[in-house]
């Protein structure tokens, strides 16, 4: 008897298993305000260079400002440069210092940087990590290496978290993170110099990767196999609440760091609830502890009104399940190479992962130039979320998985694309364009999930979502950065987003369609399913399900 008869014996989906979910929501509610909260924290607002001495009831403030800032190639005053004298304007004498007009250097003026540092408009935010450091001009580049340092510290934290739970524990392990989540990002909210904050929001997404790796398996090995995908789209949906929820309390918290403090402290009831958070019999098993699994499986059937006997849960049937359970191999991230059709849909799905993520992380976190303020885009960003899925769930039932991964990622480069052709001026196009590819890439997401999971075997079904994850977190940690491109060309970053999305649509239709296809269990399968039709001739014909 393996896990998953026993399993089928207390209950696989019951009361049991959706007080784990919900005990779980937490984490994914959390997670999307802690990756998207530099669209708050880090926000750059109106700015000019500080001009002292500037009269206080002036009469007329813009030609004054005009006198002293140059004007940028798009008519705006400059943000980040001064006239090193200021100039005449017509029909006006602004001169300091009782300057005249042949004093002024002859051909273009001279322009500095800003020398006293910058007057911020505070009308929307109080205060940033930009205001509190002046991470603007030339500086700005250090405002958006915070969001890859942090997405990095998740990529080391997804490594460290995946080796640790395996050997200590997923529940033990869900308390680590819980907790140097909460200590360390009530340190990055009292940080007092930039340095300190980029260390702590590092280690911060180092701490928060620990729920990206614990949580789905501790949800999914006490699920049996006809709900699991039930499951994920439940649970999917609390990462939509928890974009939006980000929107209603950055509106009420224009502060930095409180804002970050108010995403924190909910770590603190999380740690409570651990009380009641089953650790996963699966691993139990596997590490031998049959007691302790004994009393959980137990503690399930007992709650999902199963009447499990003893002859089905005996320390005997436990210990012959233990036994099954560590005969198998522990995969490695080699074996996804060692065969040439594994090898092949290994390679296609980092691509798309990357271009999942870089895609949607560059849409997710460039909010500016659209016709709403920040927090109403935030919140429709959210929504937005919740009929893509519905597009996913029907769509992957008729199109196919391969088509819908292709066509998702395709409607989210064309978004861009098109983007780059509305002029500034029609805020109300870019808007909708903007929300477009905000819906199609978060579709991509939801089917890269889906569709990586049925084309990897079950013995390198987990082992292959890993290092997909890996690639596309490499995706999302680089995505802040490629909008420093604007820096050569202003549409150069949304062209980067939306190449990259066509690069992952083309590469997602060289994957096999999986639709009513039976989920492959071992790497001989993949290699029949993936041949060329010209061997599959040969081979017998896939044994077709109901999806």
């Amino acid at each position: 008897m393996g896990f998953e008869e026993l399993l089928d014996k207390v209950g696989g989906f019951g009361p049991f298993q959706l007080r784990n979910v919900a005990l779980l929501a937490l984490p994914r509610v959390l997670l999307p305000m802690h990756f998207l909260l530099p669209i708050f924290l880090a926000a750059v607002p109106a700015h000019r260079c500080a001009l002292p001495g500037a009269p206080d009831n002036f009469s007329n403030q813009d030609a004054w400002l005009e006198a002293h800032l140059p004007r940028e190639p798009d008519g705006r005053l400059s943000s980040c440069l001064r006239f090193t004298h200021p100039q005449a304007l017509p029909n006006s004498t602004l001169w300091e210092g009782g300057q005249n007009p042949g004093e002024q250097p002859e051909g273009e003026p001279s322009t500095v940087p800003c020398p006293q540092g910058w007057e911020y408009n505070h009308s929307e935010f109080s205060s940033t990590i930009a205001t509190e450091w002046d991470l603007v001009c030339e500086q700005k580049g250090l405002n958006k290496a915070t969001s890859t340092f942090f997405f990095a510290g998740v990529l080391v934290g997804a490594v460290v978290y995946g080796y640790l739970s395996d050997r200590f524990g997923r529940r033990r392990l869900l308390l680590v993170a819980y907790v140097s989540s909460l200590v360390l990002s009530l340190a990055s909210a009292a940080s007092v110099s930039y340095i300190m904050f980029v260390i702590t929001r590092t280690l911060t997404g180092m701490a928060l990767a620990g729920f990206t790796i614990i949580v789905m398996p501790l949800e999914l090995e006490w699920l049996d196999v006809r709900h699991r995908t039930v499951a994920g789209v439940l649970s999917s949906t609390f990462w939509t609440g928890g974009v939006m929820l980000l929107a209603l309390i950055g509106y009420l918290i224009r502060d930095w760091r409180w804002l970050l403090l108010t995403v924190t402290l909910p770590c603190a009831p999380g740690i409570l609830t651990l009380w009641w958070v089953p650790e996963s019999a699966r691993w139990l098993l596997t590490q031998g502890r049959v007691e302790e699994a004994h009393r959980y499986l137990l503690h399930c059937a007992r709650l999902n009104g199963q009447p499990a006997g003893e002859d089905s849960l005996s320390r005997e049937a436990l210990n012959k399940v233990a036994a099954a359970e560590r005969m198998v191999r522990r995969p490695s991230y080699l074996d996804l190479f060692r065969t040439p059709r594994l090898r092949y849909i290994s390679l296609c799905c980092m691509v798309v992962w990357f271009g999942v993520n870089f895609s949607y992380y560059g849409v997710s976190l460039d909010v500016s130039g659209l016709g709403l303020n920040v927090y109403l885009t935030q919140l429709v960003f959210g929504a937005v979320e919740l009929p893509s899925k519905l597009l996913v769930y029907l769509s992957v039932r008729h199109a196919g998985r391969r088509l819908t991964m292709a066509g998702t990622l395709l409607g989210a480069a064309l978004a861009l694309g098109f983007r780059l052709l509305v002029s500034p001026e029609m805020k109300s196009w870019s808007t909708a364009l903007a929300v477009m590819g905000k819906a199609f890439s978060e579709a991509a997401f939801t089917t890269a999930y889906l569709f990586t999971s049925e084309l990897y075997p079950t013995v390198l079904r987990q082992t292959g979502m890993g290092l997909t994850a890996l690639v596309g977190r490499l995706g999302g940690s680089l995505a802040p950065l490629a909008a420093l491109l604007d820096g050569l060309w202003l549409s150069l970053p949304k062209l980067a987003y939306g190449g990259i999305a066509l690069l992952a649509a083309c590469t997602a239709l060289l994957l096999p369609e999986t639709k009513q296809a039976q989920l492959p269990e071992t790497i001989q399968d993949v290699e029949r399913k993936s041949a060329p039709s010209s061997l599959q001739e040969e081979e017998m014909p896939m044994k077709q399900v109901q999806d």
